[in-house]
């Protein structure tokens, strides 16, 4: 089960930052390529699910992508410190777990993905040859996800 930790230092108040990460369906303006959908009737706390589709929109089927469905289960919310999503999909399972620390110059966030391969043996043989794809993807949404939270009205 490998990990994927990657920082970011926000230029925001821990609280901003809160904000603009659980803002579940503005996911899509930092994260490429993703729209997300709340499916429960609650946006915040324990027990809110989520649909991500990550892909190409095709223009004939409104709504579907080429791509990803990542569904996903938050199963810890600590407000402004840490919140965790469970990954539930076929493709994308584990948990997802964000954490925010106050820092000088606002906050440092820390996204870690703990990834439960799919495929078996060939999953794991697979994951070195796209992890660095899987990287650089977090690493811009990472960075796009600073410059959101930052310039989020706060």
């Amino acid at each position: 089960m490998p990990d994927l930790v990657l920082p970011v230092a926000v230029e925001a108040p821990p609280e901003r930052v809160w904000a603009a990460l659980t803002d579940w369906r503005s996911q899509g303006r930092w994260m490429p390529a993703t729209d997300v959908e709340v499916v429960t009737a609650h946006d915040e706390g324990v027990g809110v699910r989520l649909a991500a589709r990550t892909g190409v929109p095709l223009p004939w089927r409104r709504g579907r992508h080429l791509g990803v469905l990542d569904t996903m289960v938050v199963t810890e919310w600590d407000p402004p410190r840490r919140v965790v999503v469970q990954h539930t999909g076929r493709i994308v399972r584990g948990p997802g777990i964000f954490e925010l620390t106050p820092a000088p110059h606002g906050t440092d966030m820390v996204w870690t993905e703990r990834l439960w391969l799919p495929f078996g043996i060939v999953g794991s043989l697979g994951w070195p040859l796209v992890k660095p794809f899987v990287v650089l993807g977090f690493t811009i949404s990472l960075r796009r996800f600073a410059r959101f939270a930052r310039d989020r009205a706060g």
